[in-house]
């Protein structure tokens, strides 16, 4: 035991400890160093926001790829006068490509439009379900952003960046709230993808690792097989306790010689929320006890539901047990995303029933258990798309200039339709939201300053907004 070669590392390796194991010898280690160090504080204790919040948390519900905003939420009466003609359009791709911009085909919706409750306010019948409840919603339809490709643009909708490795936004919330329960993570990805940036979407960057997405399942793998790794222990109490003696000793040793280390920290606070994950988490990602009218209400065990609803369902529920970010993610891991209809638009009419009812029942089940206040769904993509035909076929190419989202329950108001797109939905003109304002807006609802919420990494401060972003108070009811 006293042999030099005999290490932490190589102990570590050698007994093959299971998780939740290695998460008990971090929290003996810890109270043991508490003794010889500075107390070590849990950093994803609850922490006091700026000023005084409308919301608690965030359900993001991604819609990767871009939904068609003239397809869904933005009525546009000239696309169906224009349809078919050659029109002069701003077409950013040949822009970018040779400097000009060719003439488009106008295209009008493969959908109709009518309007919807008492606001009045108008959607296609795309979303016949989520367009009942326009009425708790907020509709923004003067979005704008940067990046037309994918992977800039999802990288910017979640890191505030198209280029540099920056913490995501759910990183962001969690460095600044904490967690409403220490037995859970702060931030959570539901079935999140590989392709466009990848983990770098829930990653933490400079953060501290504790702050990066927990993932639950994977784009391309069934939410009903979606877990978390490594949840359940899997030694007998007696073989843990074996190991658990030399664990300890030698985490006690090792943050006794370096107190304060922030790799080390991360290590055992990692292994501190994994064991107390492990007489949580599994409740939380079972829906034994669930009724039937529930499942039913998001479409589970329905043929194109079940899955994106089974997703919803598991966000109510990480909510409801107190993770204060929570991203469901619809797509899949290639780099042409669901919604990224460029030459068949109509596939956008699967998409959209695959997580209309889903959506809905997730919305009806957060009101009718009171959670809708104090929690804020946000519904939308990187960007939209173009109101003309690409290339004069059949589909529509991205479009970052002007597009849709929905937000609902947080403080913000009741069917209203904020901003506006020009005459064909192409540009954004009234009331614009860019990226920025919107995650500057996002963040004040919860009580955070965005100017305020930095982390000083490489020598300057670093926000979610970098040096931009206005809150758009109109937002707010």
């Amino acid at each position: 035991m006293n042999s030099p070669l005999f290490s932490r590392r190589s102990a570590l390796q050698t007994l093959g400890c299971g998780f939740g194991y290695l998460a008990l010898a971090g929290l003996a280690a810890q109270e043991q160093a508490r003794a010889m160090t500075t107390p070590v504080a849990n950093p994803l204790a609850p922490k006091a926001p700026h000023f005084k919040p409308r919301a608690k948390r965030i359900i993001f519900l991604f819609m990767q790829g871009g939904v068609s905003q003239v397809d869904s939420w933005d009525y546009k009466p000239r696309l169906i006068e224009d349809d078919g003609k050659m029109l002069d359009f701003e077409d950013l791709r040949s822009l970018a490509r040779t400097g000009k911009s060719p003439q488009m085909r106008a295209m009008k919706s493969l959908w109709n439009f009518s309007q919807q409750g008492q606001s009045g306010i108008w959607s296609s019948d795309l979303f016949p379900e989520m367009s009942k409840h326009l009425d708790d919603m907020c509709l923004v339809r003067s979005m704008h952003t940067d990046g037309i490709a994918h992977g800039p643009a999802t990288l910017f909708l979640h890191t505030g960046t198209t280029t540099f490795v920056r913490p995501s936004m759910g990183s962001w919330v969690t460095y600044g709230l904490g967690t409403e329960n220490a037995n859970l993570p702060g931030f959570v990805t539901i079935s999140p993808s590989l392709g466009n940036g990848g983990p770098r979407n829930y990653g933490n960057a400079f953060l501290p690792a504790i702050y990066q997405g927990t993932p639950i399942g994977r784009a391309g793998v069934p939410a009903k097989d979606a877990t978390i790794r490594n949840l359940q222990p899997a030694r007998s109490m007696d073989e843990a306790k074996k190991q658990f003696d030399l664990l300890r000793d030698l985490n006690a040793e090792q943050l006794a010689q370096k107190p304060g280390e922030s790799e080390l920290d991360a290590v055992i606070n990692s292994y501190e929320l994994a064991w107390r994950m492990q007489g949580t988490a599994p409740e939380v990602l079972d829906f034994k006890n669930e009724s039937p009218e529930t499942l039913a209400l998001y479409g589970i065990d329905e043929d194109k539901t079940d899955n994106f609803g089974r997703q919803c369902l598991l966000a109510r529920r990480l909510c409801e047990a107190g993770v204060r970010f929570v991203q469901v993610n619809y797509g899949d891991n290639t780099n042409n995303p669901a919604w990224d209809q460029h030459s068949n638009l109509k596939k956008h009419g699967d998409h959209a029933k695959a997580v209309d009812k889903p959506v809905a029942g997730l919305l009806a089940d957060l009101k009718q258990r009171g959670l809708l206040e104090d929690t804020i769904v946000w519904w939308g993509s990187e960007f939209g798309r173009t109101p003309y035909a690409e290339k004069n076929g059949t589909g529509r190419d991205h479009n970052p200039a002007g597009f849709s989202l929905l937000l609902a329950g947080g403080g913000f108001k009741k069917g209203v339709a904020y901003g506006e797109t020009n005459e064909f939905g192409h540009h954004a003109i009234v009331n614009k939201v860019h990226m920025h304002d919107l995650h500057a807006t996002l963040l004040a609802a919860l009580g955070l300053d965005h100017e305020k919420l930095t982390y000083r990494y490489a020598g300057r401060n670093f926000r979610l907004t970098d040096v931009y972003g206005n809150v758009v108070h109109d937002l707010f009811a």
